[in-house]
């Protein structure tokens, strides 16, 4: 049933390997060749293994991932690529066309699969793993309701790969942790093996941003207590909404790829009956549309459907919402950082669930839990661009921690040595 012909393999083989920004580099090297030794080392004893690589923002999961398919593929391999991200995996069905387009599914096409009808499937951003592949449409074609998503893609294939980011998780029903993976794997008799992207291998992309990020959040403990600047990196604070979209748009201007993104503190609506977008996410007198709901039809022109919003040109009008955004990034992004995650002296981080209008996140979540999940978003925001992040906050004594801890001094020394500052006029 899951198949696919010879012919087919070699053409999305082609597809992905004829892209150039999907060369791998350096530790993505050693990974990449590590596995594809140990599949075709449990295809020759036929036996069951399971890779888990851990990574965080810029390490190259998604372009190990990429290239895994396309190798696999041209060997011969019936291999299957998954996500939950629809807009990733729309994504790439778009650049691979449509032959090719069925070997990249979702963690939910495997409800009812038989198990190893595939050789190996390669898990993607395996942190968006669900509780369950139904939902309340599709519950009653479960043959058994009970079995955990992770389950069935274990099943499916005699070797499963992972690629997952622990931090990345933001909604209350994704319980794919590594722990998990390695856990249920045991059961089913495989062999796991674990490897750990460390390096960034973004054009420009910072690791000490991310790890600043992290410390900053609270998400965890890293050296990077204070920002002190990058010479390929670019992070700014800025007082207004209309002052960052002038940063944005000028970048684009400048032909780069940036957008402007949010934490999700708004009401998202469905377009209007003319196809345009209402201007949900609104500052005072600045207001801008969120992109087009994934299931929205009819949009006006030049409104990309929400899987294209990073990469066709009408999504710099939009803010990107954290289902959209994460999975992509681009050269520079510009965050809103709401209400709904606050900074205070007394009691630190605080989640606000009354400033959220995600209704999954709100509903059935700790207070712990929501302020978790709240902070690995706007972790995920932060981190999407590989050149440079703007930053304009809603909160002011949130802003005056995040600036306390930066060196402002060191920052400028570092511009000046790179001979890269610029400042805008909104």
């Amino acid at each position: 049933k899951y198949r696919p012909h010879k012919k087919l393999l070699d053409h999305t083989a082609q597809m992905i390997q004829g892209e150039p920004s999907y060369v791998l580099l350096d530790e993505q090297q050693v990974v990449f060749k590590s596995i594809l030794a140990r599949v075709a080392e449990a295809r020759d004893l036929d036996t069951k293994a399971i890779f888990v690589v851990r990574g965080g923002p810029g390490t190259g999961k998604s372009v190990i991932a990429l290239n895994l398919v396309a190798e696999l593929a041209a060997n011969g391999y019936a291999v299957h690529h998954a996500t939950g991200s629809a807009a990733f995996t729309n994504t790439v069905r778009k650049r691979v066309g449509t032959r090719a387009a069925g070997m990249f599914k979702f963690f939910n096409s495997y409800l009812n699969a038989e198990d190893d009808t595939l050789d190996v499937l390669v898990c993607d951003e395996a942190h968006r793993i669900r509780k369950h592949s139904w939902d309340r449409y599709r519950k009653k074609d479960a043959i058994d309701p009970d079995r955990p998503q992770l389950d069935e893609l274990l099943s499916v294939a005699r070797v499963g790969v992972f690629f997952i980011d622990d931090l990345q998780a933001v909604k209350r029903d994704e319980i794919g942790t590594s722990e998990d993976i390695e856990r249920l794997a045991a059961d089913h008799g495989a062999e796991v093996h674990e490897f750990q992207l460390e390096a960034q291998f973004r054009c420009g992309g910072s690791d000490a941003f991310v790890r600043w990020i992290e410390s900053t959040l609270g998400i965890r403990r890293t050296a990077n207590a204070l920002w002190t600047g990058d010479d390929n990196f670019e992070v700014d604070i800025v007082d207004s909404p209309e002052e960052l979209e002038a940063l944005i748009r000028h970048r684009a201007d400048e032909g780069h790829t940036a957008r402007l993104v949010a934490g999700y503190c708004w009401p998202w609506s469905s377009p209007r009956d003319d196809g345009t977008l209402a201007p949900d996410v609104a500052i005072d007198t600045w207001e801008r549309p969120w992109n087009a709901r994934p299931n929205a039809t009819g949009l006006a022109e030049g409104i990309p459907k929400s899987y294209f919003w990073a990469s066709e040109p009408g999504g710099i009008d939009q803010v990107g919402c954290i289902y959209t955004a994460q999975g992509f990034e681009v050269d520079y992004v510009g965050v809103i950082f709401g209400n709904d995650l606050v900074y205070r002296p007394r009691e630190g981080w605080v989640g606000r669930r009354e400033f959220s209008h995600d209704g999954g996140l709100k509903r059935g979540t700790s207070d712990e839990d929501f302020t978790r999940l709240v902070k690995n978003t706007y972790r995920v925001l932060l981190s999407r661009g590989l050149k440079g992040c703007y930053v304009h906050f809603t909160d002011e004594k949130t802003r005056d921690f995040v600036e306390s801890r930066i060196d402002h001094l060191a920052v400028e020394l570092a511009a000046e040595q790179a001979g890269d500052y610029t400042e805008v006029a909104p």
